[in-house]
């Protein structure tokens, strides 16, 4: 197809549209008959929206300052369908990227598309191995904000089926009606839309059917009076999103149940548990744990920055201020609370009050102990905060080298599913609703001058944190992907 006179705008675009309608299912049966998944920069392409796949295509012309576009990357996505892939996460638009650089600094053209790929994703030809040896269950103790946006991130992935499966949710009991109060709740979601699949209530055998997918409701006050077996549920993963228990002692019932196998908290944990971060800490996962936390969504977006920040420049000193999304646990008009700020109405003040955030940071980067102070003001929007910090350097920079350091890092390390970057000058928190990297540095806020900066990190406190978890996932019941690039993730 010959690209049309860059003064044709609606008729460029209208010929990328229909590039990417072409490309839509070869994604969809690479994904759902193969269980290949398709990036570009680490956003995954699979039931993604023409517009979404547009949108990625502008993120790296924008960040990666080239000229990538749905005319490079279609024949890339073809050429790749030739080929005899299985199990494997890959990034088409690094892909298409290499063979954009190999054109223009070896200066030869003659080099199609097809022998490019051939060549780059050779060792994954014909490769039939599976990234985990049989499907992995997977249990959701709890079912609230959280818990609701893991199922949607779980139900996405699971592809032919074979990797891992969300089996089962646990609630309290609960009245008349319940099954479809929940699904309601799922389906439609007033900060992150409408569940994109269909959903079907079972009420004679007590599951909701999403995408196909059965999920049993089991309905229980405590776990350890849960026999998952019963609904042939085996060593599952239970993922507790409740935040009852939080130390060892707690999490541990989880394990007297049976069918049960291994924990993760969506929260801080206590004590000596692991608090991971990952991206950051994960090397500290090993296959022998039973119990694992996944520390708090601030934490998560903050981490990474500090973590190669420090690497790069070294923190002397730096305080860290969260602006951060009202959540259930405040009062929406002025009532009691234990405590006493969070008691006043979340819809309408800025409320002062405390994040442990900055101490839990030292669990996942020790080297800055002692070095961080925090605090949050909870504002009144329902998703999506903003972390503030201010840091004292080791050496000193500037806003240009600053940005690009952090720019590079967010598109060429393998942190770039915790760190994102934006440019756009008029960013405001509505536009992260749904993004999936732990945080997002706004690169037009930055501020350094000699050994002091100020960086400015959007992040949805909901869904981020919940690809973090996933991530976590994944690590923790072993799952292992062929990857392209191999250095990628």
């Amino acid at each position: 197809m010959e690209r049309p006179s860059v003064d044709d705008y609606f008729g460029d675009w209208k010929q990328r549209e229909a590039l990417v309608q072409e490309m839509i299912p070869v994604i969809g049966q690479l994904f759902s008959q193969r269980n290949v998944g398709i990036f570009i920069y680490g956003r995954p392409l699979h039931n993604r929206s023409v517009t979404f796949i547009m949108k990625s295509h502008r993120f790296v012309r924008q960040v990666e300052r080239n000229e990538m576009s749905e005319f490079e990357s279609h024949p890339m996505l073809m050429a790749m369908a030739k080929l005899d892939l299985w199990h494997a996460q890959i990034d088409l638009g690094k892909l298409t990227v290499r063979y954009m650089e190999h054109q223009q600094s070896e200066g030869d053209s003659s080099l199609s598309e097809d022998d490019f790929v051939r060549a780059e994703l050779g060792y994954l030809d014909g490769l039939k191995e599976k990234p985990i040896e049989k499907s992995q269950d997977l249990v959701l103790y709890g079912f609230g904000r959280i818990g609701r946006l893991m199922a949607r991130l779980l139900i996405e992935r699971t592809s032919t089926g074979e990797v891992m499966r969300l089996r089962a949710i646990v609630v309290r009991p609960g009245g008349e009606g319940d099954l479809e109060k929940r699904a309601n709740l799922f389906t439609s979601d007033s900060v992150h839309g409408a569940f994109q699949g269909t959903v079907r209530v079972d009420s004679e055998n007590g599951c909701l059917i999403a995408n196909g997918n059965v999920i049993q409701v089991i309905y229980a006050n405590s776990p350890e009076e849960i026999d998952y077996t019963a609904y042939d549920i085996n060593e599952a993963l239970i993922i507790d999103n409740t935040g009852k228990w939080r130390d060892e002692e707690g999490l541990s019932l989880h394990l007297k149940s049976k069918g049960a196998s291994k924990v993760i908290l969506t929260a801080p944990g206590k004590g000596s548990l692991k608090n991971i971060v990952y991206g950051v800490n994960d090397h500290q996962m090993s296959a022998d744990d039973k119990i694992i936390t996944a520390a708090s969504c601030t934490t998560n977006a903050i981490a990474p920055v500090l973590k190669v920040v420090n690497d790069r420049f070294g923190i002397s000193h730096g305080h860290v201020e969260t602006v951060h999304a009202y959540t259930n646990d405040q009062n929406l008009i002025d009532n009691y609370h234990k405590g006493s700020r969070r008691g006043r109405s979340a819809a309408l003040n800025m409320v002062l009050t405390e994040t442990g955030a900055a101490k839990a940071v030292v669990k996942a980067v020790p080297e800055l102990a002692g070095k961080l102070t925090g605090n949050a003001v909870r504002v009144p929007i329902p998703n999506v905060s903003m972390a503030i910090m201010n840091l004292n350097l080791l050496k000193e920079t500037t806003k240009d080298e600053l940005n690009e350091f952090l720019r590079d890092i967010a598109l060429h390390s393998n942190l770039q599913n915790q760190i994102s970057y934006t440019q756009s000058p008029d960013a405001v928190s509505s536009d992260f609703v749904g993004t999936r990297e732990a945080g997002i540095v706004d690169a037009n806020a930055t501020i350094a001058e000699g050994k002091n900066c100020v960086l400015y990190l959007w992040y949805d406190n909901e869904f981020g944190y919940c690809c973090q978890v996933a991530r976590m996932v994944y690590k923790m019941v072993g799952v292992n992907y062929q990857l392209y690039p191999k250095e990628q993730y």
